[in-house]
């Protein structure tokens, strides 16, 4: 599910919260990971993001977290964002299902298309329940996100798995790392929504059998994944920076935001779990 996680370089409105000096160091953490590849591959793979510390935030319910409007709007986006990115997730793996070379392959597909469906409708209900209305809190990530898809539909089969396991994961990575500065509520459903439809093992099973069939297709699959890599980060950076709550908890000012070397950390782990995920491809990041 990364299209939240996606396609897109970062606007700053004017005033806006983050400043163009912000943007940059955020940037170059995404850039210069603390972390080598080699190191970052053998670093602990049990999860992509490093937990954060708990603190006053993470043992509240939403009912008492929400009384602050700054972190409720913030709250509002996140869920807005993957509620869109389940949606859209939901009509990329029907369509991609049309590649599918066998019956079985287009079965598996479908079945990973409902999962993320179900998973929309709990983001949607959560919403309504809240007394928002969904389509509102979905509206300013759908032109982003479907730009995103416009400008990488996959030509194959192959690049279609690639897109799904590679994006999808390096979106999970970052609300990941979102929700563990979320109120206890709204973290435990975001963490729901982000389990695996079983789309990894699926990718990573058939990539590799293709690889290993015609050697050759690994150089076109691999500078696929690099492009993916870059505009999944632009998609992120584009969430944060669009939207003032959002961003205002990200960096600090509400909640258990992080800080501004925080979040250039935050998307060095997301950069080594990439290289993690590639390596898994047998593809070279």
């Amino acid at each position: 599910m990364y299209e939240l996680t996606c396609g897109l370089v970062g606007r700053l409105r004017p005033g806006g919260v983050l400043s163009d000096l912000r943007l940059r160091a955020i940037v170059r953490g995404m850039e210069t990971p603390d972390k080598t590849a080699a190191e970052a591959q053998s670093s602990d793979d049990s999860g992509a993001a490093e937990s954060a510390p708990a603190t006053s935030i993470a043992t509240q319910s939403w009912e008492r977290a929400s009384a602050d409007p700054t972190y409720r709007a913030a709250v509002v986006d996140l869920l807005g964002a993957l509620a869109y990115g389940e949606l859209a997730a939901f009509e990329r793996l029907a369509e991609d299902a049309k590649l599918a070379p066998s019956l079985a392959d287009k079965a598996e597909l479908a079945s990973m298309a409902s999962a993320e469906f179900h998973h929309f409708e709990k983001l949607r209900e959560r919403l309504a329940r809240i007394d928002e209305d969904p389509t509102a809190a979905m509206e300013p990530f759908a032109e982003a996100l479907d730009e995103f898809h416009r400008l990488t539909a996959p030509s194959d089969w192959l690049e279609g798995l690639i897109k799904a396991y590679v994006g999808d994961s390096i979106a999970s990575d970052f609300y990941r790392e979102v929700a563990a500065r979320l109120d206890a509520d709204t973290r435990a459903l975001v963490l729901s929504v982000l389990d695996d439809t079983g789309h990894s093992s699926f990718a990573v099973e058939k990539v590799r059998a293709a690889i290993e069939a015609d050697p050759r297709v690994g150089g076109r699959l691999a500078l696929w994944a690099r492009r993916l890599m870059g505009e999944a980060l632009s998609q992120a950076q584009r969430v944060v920076a669009d939207r003032d709550a959002l961003s205002t908890m990200l960096v600090g000012g509400v909640a258990d935001g992080f800080d501004l070397a925080e979040v250039g950390k935050m998307f060095s782990r997301i950069t080594e779990a990439h290289t993690k995920r590639m390596a898994a491809l047998g593809l070279a990041a």
